[in-house]
């Protein structure tokens, strides 16, 4: 396969508007896997060796961490009762979650820094929104490597944001301690579909240099609605009661109904209540 070709159909397909891709571009097939990644919400009925979710935990876990600080671990829920009791608070908008053969959790972990300053009798200076911020971020870089090294080894899987809608249910379940928070859940299994690969807004109204531009964001998302139409069509739109139904409904219009709902409101008292002070 020419290699190439395959990267800058991938590019092309993602976001209308990909870049050349040179000849002589290196490590591109490696590149094309990247470009082409997908989520998977249906699994082959084949379970996934606790052994390979702890080797790709490891490798996951290898990821870039603020300041070498390691705020982040991951919680392998294995128990099936457990499982039942946190996977069955999301299952309602994620009913594919149940026959995912494994689920994990991604958390976010202040309480290690905070431990190292009770033993080394040093102040705890950085107790303002960056700190719960850096463990956010380190949980979400984590996430996102642990998703890359599940690919690679043939894996599929699909984040599950919908845990922080109910977050202290989640957080009580896992037991999980002050500064301690979960920021998502990933089902994780055998693909037993090839999936599609999602466009992107196009990467004019994403990608800039020097200086932040958006003035022709109007333009360019309009033009994405209907791209994003001709590939891969919602099946589906959110609160007709509402707002009816819509012939051109397209990603804005999802979107912007998706946040004309309150949605995990009560998330800033829930960290607040971990001990973070989000000033």
């Amino acid at each position: 396969m020419d290699r190439t070709d395959d990267l800058a159909r991938l590019l092309q397909h993602r976001f209308g508007d990909a870049p050349p891709v040179p000849p002589d571009t290196p490590a591109q097939e490696a590149l094309a896997r990247l470009a082409g990644h997908r989520s998977h919400r249906a699994y082959a009925d084949r379970p996934v060796d606790p052994a390979l979710i702890r080797l790709i935990a490891a490798v996951a876990l290898s990821a870039p961490a603020k300041s070498d600080l390691q705020q982040r671990d991951i919680v392998i829920v294995e128990d099936p009762a457990l499982r039942k009791q946190v996977t069955g608070l999301v299952t309602g908008e994620n009913p594919w979650l149940e026959k995912a053969p494994a689920f994990l959790v991604f958390c976010g972990n202040n309480r290690r820094q905070r431990q190292l300053h009770e033993w080394r009798g040093r102040d705890f200076a950085n107790d303002h929104l960056d700190a719960f911020f850096n463990a956010a971020v380190d949980a979400a870089i984590v996430l996102q490597a642990f998703i890359t090294a599940a690919a690679t080894a043939g894996l599929g899987c699909c984040p599950v944001s919908a845990i922080r809608n109910h977050a202290q249910e989640v957080s009580d379940l896992l037991k999980l301690p002050d500064h301690v928070f979960p920021v998502a859940g990933l089902g994780l299994g055998w693909p037993a579909a090839e999936g599609h690969v999602t466009a992107r807004l196009p990467l004019a109204a994403t990608l800039h240099v020097d200086r932040f531009d958006d003035s022709r964001l109007r333009e360019l998302v309009d033009g994405y609605d209907r791209r994003r139409n001709t590939i891969f069509p919602y099946q589906r739109q959110r609160f007709t009661a509402d707002y009816g139904t819509q012939a051109d409904y397209g990603w804005s219009e999802d979107k912007a109904r998706q946040y004309s709902k309150p949605e995990r409101a009560d998330f800033g008292t829930f960290v607040r209540h971990k001990g973070f002070n989000l000033d």
